[in-house]
């Protein structure tokens, strides 16, 4: 596959970009700056006290785990985005740890839709045998770079306590490459920013065909 623009298959409907990559990668401002609808995956978070929560070794929730996730609901939603054009999303807070309420995601006749998350690449199999899907994308950064941005941001959201993020980052930075490696194997096309940004807008670009006259 090359480096400029991804062969996007032409589609009457609506489609859904999924926008994987490491947190702190930048999925949630390229999901803004390309002026699309945003399906933000992270609101599909089980609650803190969800028993099914997974465990790190060394104690406490491990967020980084699909399994922290409710998948079958996203996808789910997902779905409703391309068939119907509107969705019920959850709301989720993150320093919270649970749902808050639930919002109307509306695409207004948008030809693509950005469904953006740590997670994403988890549908990308379903969303192609379903005919869902439009692209899946994996954003790729140096690790370096990803963690100082997800701190940077973690912080100035009061996600989590600070030695908690601290300790979170330094894992993450050392598992970054083997975390784009396994996006990669699940269906998501690595790539930087600006070039993720191309793409979105050429998929974006295709307007849905209008729907036939009643008879």
């Amino acid at each position: 596959m090359s480096d400029s623009t991804l062969n996007l298959p032409s589609t009457p409907h609506a489609r859904v970009i999924l926008l994987s990559g490491p947190s702190g990668s930048g999925k949630s401002s390229l999901a803004e700056r390309a002026g699309v609808p945003v399906l933000q995956l992270d609101d599909f978070y089980k609650d803190g006290d969800d028993p099914t929560l997974p465990e790190l070794p060394e104690g406490g929730t491990d967020w980084d785990s699909p399994l922290s996730w409710h998948r079958d609901q996203a996808l789910a939603a997902i779905r409703a985005l391309v068939v119907t054009g509107r969705a019920e999303i959850p709301v989720y807070s993150i320093p919270a740890n649970g749902r808050t309420g639930t919002r109307t995601l509306e695409l207004h006749g948008a030809a693509a839709f950005v469904a953006e998350g740590i997670f994403a690449a988890e549908l990308a199999g379903p969303c192609a045998d379903e005919g869902l899907l439009g692209v899946a994308i994996c954003l790729r950064n140096k690790p370096s770079t990803t963690a100082w941005r997800r701190f940077r941001r973690d912080v100035r959201e009061g996600r989590k306590s600070v030695p908690y993020l601290l300790r979170r980052g330094w894992r993450l930075m050392r598992t970054e490459r083997g975390i784009v490696a396994g996006q990669v194997a699940l269906g998501a096309y690595a790539c930087a920013g600006p070039e993720a940004e191309r793409n979105i807008r050429a998929l974006a670009d295709r307007r849905p065909a209008p729907a036939p006259a009643a008879a």
